[in-house]
Order: structure tokens, then C-alpha cells, then sequence
């Protein structure tokens, strides 16, 4: 009996290690992947900054321009600028990586998703960051350089305060554009019935005002730019998890991975 629990114990531990060591690879190719583009990128930091900063840039006076208060920022405030552009790039391949980690733990028809899902995650990703490049971005600064001029104030923006701003706006648009994904998911794992997500329709709406209360700047223009937009997607979600639901063939399909599983 001893034997036997002691072989049990050494083939979970060479199993966990297994998949310790695949993480650290598929994680290593992730890394060198966002390297090699931004090593391809470096070069015309100044030029993406540039376009980086143009939203703001444009909503300044005449005149106006924005100003370094930290003596190494004029350099590494572009760097990360294309750093971030670089992993925007290759986050194709960091997705890609991600899902193939978990696919040997998914059953055969649902590892058909991972290329739905890789497209339709990173796609949605973009669009939400260029929602806010194109449209939050000179919404808010024009909105907030309408308050200077009656105050006499000049508006002069740190190269990284904007820069810390931009991203977390980035972060919150391209995470919220993927709702519809999110949905469809847990519809097609079967990890939450279609009827619940209807259900709870309300709590998410009142959700997606909170949320962009918290991740937005304190203006109404802002969160309403944000709340709008996740509820607009979560609708777009339970309209597109419709066509996902799992079927009694599916159940089948599960049974049978699961008895080729045991047999191996």
C-alpha cells in the first residue's frame, strides 16, 4: 500500500513540474516574442511617442506643449511607450501561447474555440483600445481644457503622468471590449446558463457604472464613455452566446473524452 501511494505521489509531482516547466516556456516565448518587435521598434521611439501623445497635443493651446519633470524621462517614457506597442503586436502570439498551455485540459470540441477565441479576444482588445485613442482620448482633454481658460491656467501635462494615464485608459477599454468573449464562454463551458446572464442583466449594468467610476477620470463624460460601451457588449455578448449553447451532442462528445482519458 506504501508503494503504491508513494508511486502515486512521485508521478503528481513529475505531472506538476511537467506543466511548471511548459509555463516557463511558453512564457520565455511570450517574452522573447514582445523583445524581438520592440528590439525591430526601438528605433523610432520618438516618432511613436509622437503619434502617442498626438490626442493631447492637439487639445493644448496655441503654442502649448507638454514638459519633462523627471531628468531621465525624455528617454524612458518613449521606451515604454514602444515597449507597450511592441507587446500590442505580439500579443497575438502571448494569447496564442496562453491558450495552448490550457487546451490539453479542455475537451476536443472546445479546443475548436481556441482560434475563434485568440482572433475575436485580440481584435476586440484593439478596438477597444483605438475607441479610446480616437474618441475618449479628445473628448476628455478637450472637455478638461475648456476649465483652463476661465481659471487663467496653462495646461502643461508630464511626458509620464500622460503616460500612466494613456495606459490605464488603454487597459480598462481593451479589457472591457472583451465582454462579448467573456460571455460566450462561460455559455459555452456551461459555467453559467444563458437565462442566469439575462437575469442579472441589472447588477451588470449598475457593474459597468461603478467600474468606470473607478478606472475613469472623475468626470461623467469619461465613465459614461465606458459604461455605455460594456453594456452595449455585454448585450452583443448574450446575443452572440445564443449560437453557443451546449448542445445534448456536446454532452456525449464530453463523456467520450472523458472515457478515452480514464482508459489511458
Amino acid at each position: 500500500m506504501s508503494e503504491n501511494n508513494s508511486t502515486e505521489d512521485s508521478g503528481l509531482q513529475e505531472s506538476f513540474l511537467s506543466h511548471l516547466f511548459e509555463l516557463r516556456d511558453r512564457v520565455i516565448k511570450s517574452a522573447l516574442a514582445i523583445i524581438v518587435v520592440f528590439v525591430c521598434l526601438v528605433y523610432w521611439a520618438p516618432d511613436i511617442f509622437h503619434l502617442f501623445s498626438q490626442p493631447l497635443l492637439d487639445s493644448l493651446p496655441a503654442g502649448g506643449k507638454m514638459i519633462v519633470t523627471d531628468v531621465t524621462g525624455s528617454f524612458f517614457v518613449p521606451m515604454k511607450v514602444t515597449m507597450l506597442v511592441a507587446f500590442i503586436i505580439a500579443l497575438p502570439m502571448v494569447i496564442y501561447q496562453l491558450w495552448a498551455f490550457i487546451a490539453p485540459g479542455l475537451y476536443m470540441h472546445e479546443r475548436k474555440l481556441i482560434v475563434p477565441l485568440v482572433v475575436s479576444s485580440y481584435s476586440l482588445f484593439i478596438f477597444g483600445m483605438a475607441f479610446a485613442y480616437f474618441l475618449v482620448f479628445p473628448t476628455v482633454f478637450n472637455f478638461m481644457a475648456s476649465y483652463n481658460a476661465p481659471l487663467g491656467a496653462e495646461m502643461s501635462t508630464d511626458i509620464d503622468k500622460y503616460l500612466s494615464f494613456a495606459m490605464n485608459t488603454f487597459l480598462a477599454f481593451g479589457i472591457t471590449f472583451e465582454v462579448p468573449v467573456v460571455v460566450v464562454v462561460l455559455v459555452r463551458m456551461g459555467i453559467v446558463p444563458l437565462a442566469k446572464l439575462r437575469e442579472i442583466r441589472p447588477y451588470v449594468i449598475v457593474g459597468a457604472f461603478v467600474i468606470s467610476a473607478v478606472v475613469t477620470p472623475p468626470d461623467v463624460l469619461s465613465q459614461l464613455l465606458l459604461a455605455i460601451p460594456m453594456t452595449l457588449l455585454y448585450e452583443l455578448g448574450l446575443f452572440i452566446a445564443r449560437f453557443y449553447i451546449p448542445k445534448p451532442a456536446d454532452d456525449e462528445a464530453n463523456k467520450e473524452d472523458q472515457t478515452s482519458s480514464a482508459s489511458v
